[in-house]
């Protein structure tokens, strides 16, 4: 048995919606034909029947709170100014989206507006997905907020304006009810413009808007030509999103089904089958709605707004197949041009021209053995290469490596490999350097020693050793493309590496005559290795970017942190192990104590680096303070705190890693029922401003700790906190409430 929800109205009363038991077989089985829309007039005049006995001021009210505000108190001719729509509803009841899906009617707005004003779109927050079998709706819950941009002509005469708005909603839980209210509000048109005691709320609301980025890359393509077809949809997604959807916008020609099937994630992007069906004669070409994510099933979603065009099935099997080809085309250019730049890396350019005049002697005066043992150099820098392609498919199967895109979905690797990218663009810079035991040079150096065919083949792995410490442009990429290959393109791509870096010296030893244009080893190698090292130097800072905006708000500054103590870890290494002479065991012991140090201060215990953010979610969960959710919250007689704060404050970041957002204080917040607070004065905030004034202070860090009893004033905490300032604070705030329960008990009896 199944649960359906019809819906009714009469006259002026309240839409209501009843569930009715019916078979699996009934109206929304038929959700792709006419069937639905006759079953569902059906059932809604059934409803019409039944409850035009229902009287109209039955239990059935609605119980929104509905509010309208502006962002600006006073405008000037020719300004915008932001109306805001608020729908406060009870826990467990939800209004709808622009698009309700399945059921359900999306809330209107109904301006009355003096001459001279214009009202723009609604601009809606990201919903949620409700899925009651076989429905799907789109969903706001708890409080939602709708915003209208109403433009004021630069025509307008100086005065008071009112705005008013007639919104219509429905709200639903067990059942649903249609609300209807009138709102008005007054702004003052004059010479100066002055934001609204709104402003913060507004704009707070506006971070939930979905985004609007003409950059995203997005596609879609149909997967079949059946009567109801399904589109692949795929785009690129930061990070690994535990859901992934498409909302799409209401259109009268197509309906996008709700259920969504997540593909195997392909090429770096995220993957998703939806089903479509037209209402019109033509099937679409574009499809527009949100592309939406979330890190985990606990959290909203983010979201972007599209507009995708839909290629035919079979152009998109050839398009997918071309930029395969193309992609490893391009790699396979990529692996040789970086083993070509390798041979005027320092570590490799002067042994090449001691090696081909070796040969040339060698040979004497017969042109063909010098061509022979040239082409037997670049057999041994190939085979080489060959069991370094080996290594590499161990490491892949390893690692259980997929992709490229799902080595950076893990939040690990990406620590790691921004670490070693930096370390990479350190060694090009020469803090410190990358080299072989002495041993293992020795043994190369006997091997290459040997005359003939041994000889030159031995040359050809020597180069490759050498060039196993130095990196160079593009090489990175190409084998980092490599790795996330099937086998026989590992083999592909080191081949190609192999190929650029034997080359000059095969071509050298084919034609002697051209060593002249060889250049000579001289100081601008080293200009030229550290050259190199800025290209490397912004992969680090790319990679930096990536990694740290997902460790948490504060990831930039510990992953930043962290970096600058490796760097002076490995200065001191360089300078004061390799290449001093006294004090080289104090060196290490500074280095190895700097390094593990930062690894334990700042990787494991601030940015937990082991384990996903999404794994970790034991933050406190702060609400964006304003005066009005202030209010609200000792309303209700809980304990308040309140942290005033920005990314720019580095007193506000300490506090907040030692002794706010810490696991004793989180506990304790959890035991009183406190409301958590956070003021962001990153940006220029006047209403923040206004209030740090009002406690005496002219910067931040400020935080406040509210009683529950809301006729106390707050406790305001010193600039630099311990853990148990604050949780004595916090005991404080909740005693005051205690104390007046008591109080009142006793005055009962």
């Amino acid at each position: 048995m199944q649960s359906y929800r019809a819906i009714a109205q009469w006259g002026d009363l309240p839409y209501i919606s009843w569930e009715m038991d019916t078979e699996r077989n009934s109206f929304k089985f038929f959700h792709s034909s006419g069937i639905n829309t006759y079953v569902r007039t059906l059932m809604a005049f059934l409803g019409l029947i039944f409850f035009s006995l229902v009287p109209a001021d039955s239990a059935f009210a609605t119980t929104t709170k509905v509010r309208l505000m502006l962002s600006g108190e006073a405008a000037k001719p020719g300004d915008t100014v932001t109306a805001a729509i608020s729908l406060e509803m009870q826990p467990h009841w939800h209004s709808y989206w622009k698009n309700p899906g399945d059921s359900g009617i999306a809330t209107r707005i109904e301006w009355t507006l003096p001459p001279g004003v214009t009202t723009g779109e609604i601009q809606w927050p990201i919903p949620e997905k409700l899925v009651t079998p076989p429905l799907t709706t789109y969903v706001h819950s708890d409080e939602t907020v709708l915003l209208v941009p109403l433009k004021i002509d630069s025509t307008v005469a100086p005065g008071p304006l009112e705005i008013k708005a007639k919104v219509s909603w429905q709200e639903c839980a067990d059942v649903c009810i249609q609300g209807r209210t009138n709102l008005s509000t007054r702004i003052t048109v004059g010479a100066d413009s002055k934001p609204s005691a709104d402003v913060a709320f507004i704009e707070a609301a506006r971070k939930k808007l979905p985004q609007i980025d003409p950059n995203t890359l997005a596609q879609a393509h149909w997967e079949n030509d059946e009567e109801t077809r399904s589109a692949i949809i795929e785009w690129k997604v930061a990070g690994s999103p535990a859901q992934v959807d498409f909302f799409p916008y209401s259109n009268d020609k197509y309906e996008v089904k709700g259920e969504t099937e997540r593909l195997a994630d392909e090429g770096g992007k995220v993957r998703i089958r939806k089903q479509v069906s037209k209402t019109g004669p033509d099937w679409p070409t574009q499809l527009n709605g949100l592309l939406v994510s979330r890190a985990t099933t606990n959290e909203g979603y983010q979201g972007t707004e599209v507009a995708i065009n839909l290629s035919p099935a079979k152009v998109a099997a050839v398009e997918a197949q071309s930029s395969q080809t193309t992609s490893l085309v391009l790699m396979l250019g990529f692996a040789f041009l970086g083993g070509l730049i390798l041979n005027i890396m320092p570590c490799v350019l002067p042994v090449i021209a001691l090696k081909v005049l070796g040969i040339v002697n060698q040979a004497k005066e017969a042109p063909a053995r010098v061509r022979k043992l040239g082409l037997v150099y670049g057999l041994g820098v190939w085979v080489s290469f060959l069991v370094l392609a080996g290594l590499a498919i161990a490491v892949q199967q390893a690692g259980h490596l997929a992709s490229w895109s799902s080595a950076f979905q893990n939040p690990q690797f990406r620590v790691i490999i921004t670490i070693l990218i930096t370390l990479v663009a350190l060694n090009l810079f020469g803090l410190f350097e990358i080299t072989l035991s002495g041993r293992a040079m020795g043994a190369a150096g006997e091997l290459t020693a040997k005359e003939g065919t041994a000889g030159a083949f031995f040359n050809g792995v020597l180069a490759t050793v050498l060039a196993t410490p130095c990196t160079a442009p593009f090489l990175g990429v190409a084998i980092g493309f490599a790795f996330t290959q099937p086998p026989a393109v590992i083999f592909l791509i080191f081949t190609a590496v192999a190929f650029g870096l034997a080359a000059p010296f095969v071509l050298l030893c084919w034609n002697p005559a051209w060593l002249k244009f060889l250049p000579r080893p001289g100081l601008w190698m080293q200009r030229f290795k550290v050259a190199m090292g800025f290209p490397m130097l912004a992969t680090a800072v790319w990679l930096f970017w990536l990694t740290a905006t997902r460790l948490g708000k504060s990831g930039v500054l510990w992953l930043g942190l962290f970096l600058v103590i490796l760097s002076l870890a490995v200065w001191i290494w360089g300078e004061f192990v390799q290449r001093g002479t006294k004090r080289a065991g104090l060196a290490i012991v500074v280095s190895l104590l700097l390094i593990t140090g930062g690894y334990v201060l700042i990787l494991e215990n601030q940015l937990h680096w082991r384990s996903p953010l999404t794994a970790q979610k034991e933050g406190i969960v702060w609400e964006a303070w304003s005066p009005e959710v202030l209010q609200k919250a000792r309303g209700e007689g809980r304990p308040v705190l309140v942290d005033f704060t920005a990314d720019t404050c580095l007193n506000c970041q300490v506090n907040k890693a030692t002794s706010i957002d810490i696991k004793s204080t989180r506990a304790k917040l959890k035991e009183i029922n406190a409301v958590t607070l956070i003021g962001d004065f990153t940006d220029e905030n006047e209403t923040i401003a206004r209030e740090l004034k009002r406690f005496g202070r002219s910067a931040i860090p400020l935080v406040l700790v509210y009683p529950a009893n809301k006729n106390l004033p707050p406790i305001v905490l010193p600039p630099i906190l311990t853990p148990g300032i604050v949780s004595d604070a916090l005991d404080k705030a909740a005693k005051t409430n205690q104390l007046q329960v008591t109080a009142q008990d006793r005055t009962s009896k």
